[in-house]
């Protein structure tokens, strides 16, 4: 089906299980997140295919080995991952629309070869100048943690430390509930940020690629 936006009741039901998150609330609810939530999130990745394929998480938290961990997930994400290696991330919450892209956590055989190339003047410099873009045209860098120190085998005054101590590259834009997330705005405004990541993930993937150990499980993001 055509994606037409997230109606007001995708956010209100988040609203509701940011105040009760239980099994009651849940269950009375369901047909609200299957219908307002789930059902436009899958239109969505539709029009969003070139992307994907996507992989949609469960909205249960794994209790299990938690104390005080809330049953249900507070946001519905998916996630995409492009054969060169860059993830897409898009998630909807109380909060409005967030969206990501890059290697948000990196195994260790990524870890070494992306410190590698960062280390090197050429094309460290080269990522350092597309992060600097991507954080003046409004997007926010991260990773999934970072040293707080620097790597073993790096001096403390490297000149692109910053990004030798993060376990990971990604670049996330969100917006706050508004009236253009209950139209079709929201497959371009998904796609410009993720489209605006390009120069990040080409490097990435030349630079970095897809890890060769085991796979852990994708909801790193």
């Amino acid at each position: 089906m055509t994606f037409r936006g997230f109606p007001p009741s995708a956010f209100s039901f988040y609203d509701g299980l940011h105040a009760d998150n239980s099994r009651s609330y849940w269950l009375a609810n369901k047909s609200v997140h299957v219908e307002s939530v789930r059902g436009p999130l899958d239109d969505l990745l539709g029009e969003l295919a070139d992307h994907g394929p996507f992989h949609v998480f469960r909205p249960y938290n794994d209790v299990r080995f938690a104390k005080n961990k809330p049953p249900y997930k507070e946001h519905q994400g998916a996630f995409g991952e492009s054969e060169g290696g860059a993830g897409f991330y898009v998630q909807i919450s109380a909060e409005g629309l967030m969206v990501g892209a890059g290697y948000y956590a990196m195994a260790s055989d990524q870890l070494e070869r992306f410190r590698r190339a960062v280390d090197l003047d050429a094309t460290g410099g080269e990522i350092e100048r597309i992060v600097a873009a991507l954080a003046a045209g409004g997007h926010r860098i991260g990773a999934i943690s970072e040293l707080k120190t620097a790597p073993r085998g790096y001096p403390k005054d490297h000149p692109r430390i910053v990004l030798l101590r993060r376990k990971g590259l990604m670049a996330m834009r969100s917006w706050p509930v508004a009236k253009w997330m209950h139209t079709r705005q929201v497959v371009d405004r998904v796609r410009g940020a993720w489209d605006a990541c390009a120069d990040m993930n080409a490097w990435l993937d030349a630079h970095v690629g897809p890890s060769t150990l085991a796979p852990e499980d994708a909801e790193r993001w």
